[in-house]
C-alpha cells in the first residue's frame, strides 16, 4: 500500500520537522506500507484564509496526481483541510483529512472536544470547519496560541522552545477543560508532532491527541474496506465527481496572473 502524505510546508522551510515527521511516520506505518511525505511551496507560512486557498489548490492538484502516479490514498496532513471536499469529488482513491480525522476520532474519546490552536486568525476558520463537519455539539471550544506556522517550525530542534510551546499549550487548555472539554486536540500538524514527543501528555486530565497516526490509520483502513467491500465515498452530494474535462480544465488553470 502506498500513502501520498501531504504535507503544507516544504523541505527547505521545515527541514527538522519533516525530519521528524518522516522517522513518525514510519514508526506507526503498518507493515507493508509505505508512505511518502510531499511538501507545498511556497509553504503555509502565514495565518490566513487566502493562504489556505492558495494551498488548497496545489494539494487538490497533488491528489489527481497521486491517483495517476498509483497510490492508494492521499493523507492531507494539514488541520484546515482546505480543498478537501473538492479533491474527493476529484479523485476514487480514499482522501483522508488531518482536522477531519482528529475531531471525528476525539468524539469516541469524550463527548465534548476542544482545540487549541497556534494562531487566533484561524478560530474563525475552525468554526466553519466544525460547523461543516456537524460536530457544533462535540467540538464545542477553540483556544488559540499565538504563533506563526513558520514561528513554531522553529522550535523544532529546542527543548528549550519545545517547553515554552507547551506552557502556552497548557495556559489555552486549562480553560477548556475547567469549561467541560474532555479531549484536547493541537491545531495542527506541526504542535501535535511537537507535543508527541512528551510522555502520554494530558491537561488536568483531558486527553491531548496526535491526529497524525488517527489520519494515517484511517487512510489505511479505508484503503482496505475499498479492497474488501468496494466502499468509497458518497457521488450523490458535496462529492459528486467531476467529469475528465472539467478535471484537465482546473488542472491546466493558471496558478496565478
Amino acid at each position: 500500500m502506498k500513502i501520498w502524505y501531504q504535507s503544507y510546508v516544504d523541505y527547505e522551510n521545515g527541514a527538522t520537522y519533516w525530519d521528524m515527521l518522516r522517522k513518525h511516520l514510519d514508526e506507526i506505518a503498518s507493515p507493508g506500507v509505505e508512505i511518502d511525505i510531499r511538501g507545498i511551496t511556497p509553504h503555509d507560512n502565514y495565518a490566513h484564509p487566502l493562504v489556505e486557498f492558495r494551498c488548497a489548490r496545489e494539494m487538490i492538484c497533488n491528489a489527481i496526481r497521486a491517483e495517476k502516479e498509483g497510490y492508494d490514498a492521499f493523507v492531507v496532513g494539514h488541520f484546515q483541510d482546505a480543498g478537501l471536499y473538492e479533491a474527493r469529488s476529484a479523485v476514487d482513491i480514499p482522501v483522508i483529512a488531518l482536522g477531519e480525522a482528529s475531531m471525528l476520532y476525539s468524539c469516541q474519546l469524550g463527548q465534548r472536544c476542544g482545540i487549541v490552536t497556534i494562531n487566533t486568525r484561524f478560530i474563525p476558520w475552525f468554526h466553519h470547519q466544525i460547523a461543516k463537519y456537524g460536530l457544533r455539539e462535540r467540538v464545542t471550544g477553540i483556544h488559540a496560541m499565538q504563533f506563526e506556522p513558520g514561528q513554531i517550525l522553529g522550535a523544532f530542534g529546542s527543548d528549550e522552545r519545545i517547553q515554552e510551546v507547551v506552557g502556552l499549550f497548557i495556559d489555552q487548555a486549562r480553560p477548556l477543560v475547567a469549561d467541560g472539554v474532555e479531549v484536547l486536540i493541537p491545531g495542527g500538524g506541526i504542535p501535535m508532532l511537537m507535543l508527541s514527543q512528551l510522555p502520554p501528555f494530558d491537561v488536568d486530565g483531558a486527553p491531548v491527541i496526535n491526529g497524525i497516526p488517527i489520519a494515517v490509520k484511517m487512510a489505511e483502513m479505508a484503503v482496505q474496506l475499498r479492497d474488501i467491500s468496494g466502499l468509497g465515498v458518497s457521488r450523490v452530494g458535496d462529492y459528486a465527481k467531476a467529469p475528465p474535462e472539467i478535471v484537465q480544465e482546473f488542472l491546466e488553470n493558471p496558478k496565478g496572473l
